[in-house]
């Protein structure tokens, strides 16, 4: 990554952050991601590891002809078709919510994207299934916002533990944390995706 880029000057003030920024390349932001369809896909990886979640979902796809899961499509399966393809019966309720939720209230990008970060998070926690969790990981990666903490992801947490010595715990270590990520604003989202990979290598 450019040592020119906003973003990279900006965290390299941080002197614990600073060896990632020089050790590790973030792939480029995907633009223009449908929010539906990529909400569906955080509800199925709930809970699971990459390769089994990647698993599920192709099997998921493969279930509407064009491989598309639209939302009339969705709910017209019937729950044992979602569980054929190794899904819980929970999941398969929680796709449900999000295929009426499309269809009643509404999923499209230009409504989304007109939303703040607290707007399209108060707006996505409405769906049964989806939590603050998976709402910021739309946020980061399908929204591509550049300023998303989410300090309740496991990993960011053990990575922050780790790279700065911190001995809190419970909400002693959320406040902790979210401390710390203050001096990263407003690119808080490019910081986390430098703590995944370090956790990775680790």
């Amino acid at each position: 990554m450019p040592a020119a880029h906003p973003h990279h000057l900006h965290l390299a003030q941080d002197a614990y952050l600073k060896p990632l920024l020089e050790g590790i390349e973030l792939p480029a932001f995907v633009a223009d991601r449908p929010v539906y369809p990529a909400l569906l896909e955080s509800i199925i990886s709930q809970q699971l590891s990459v390769r089994v979640a990647d698993v599920i979902h192709g099997r998921f796809l493969a279930l509407f002809n064009d491989g598309l899961p639209h939302p009339d499509q969705l709910l017209a399966l019937p729950t044992e078709a979602l569980r054929s393809v190794g899904l819980s019966s929970q999941k398969a309720n929680y796709l449900r919510n999000a295929a009426e939720f499309a269809l009643t209230r509404g999923l499209e990008p230009e409504r989304i994207h007109a939303m703040t970060d607290d707007e399209v998070v108060a707006y996505l926690t409405q769906i049964k299934g989806v939590g603050r969790w998976t709402a910021e990981m739309i946020l980061m990666f399908v929204l591509n916002r550049p300023d998303v903490f989410p300090v309740d992801d496991l990993v960011i947490r053990q990575a922050m533990v780790r790279l700065y010595g911190v001995e809190a715990q419970g909400r002693s270590l959320r406040l902790r944390l979210t401390e710390i990520a203050q001096q990263w604003k407003p690119y808080r989202t490019y910081a986390c995706q430098y703590l995944w990979r370090w956790k990775d290598t680790v």
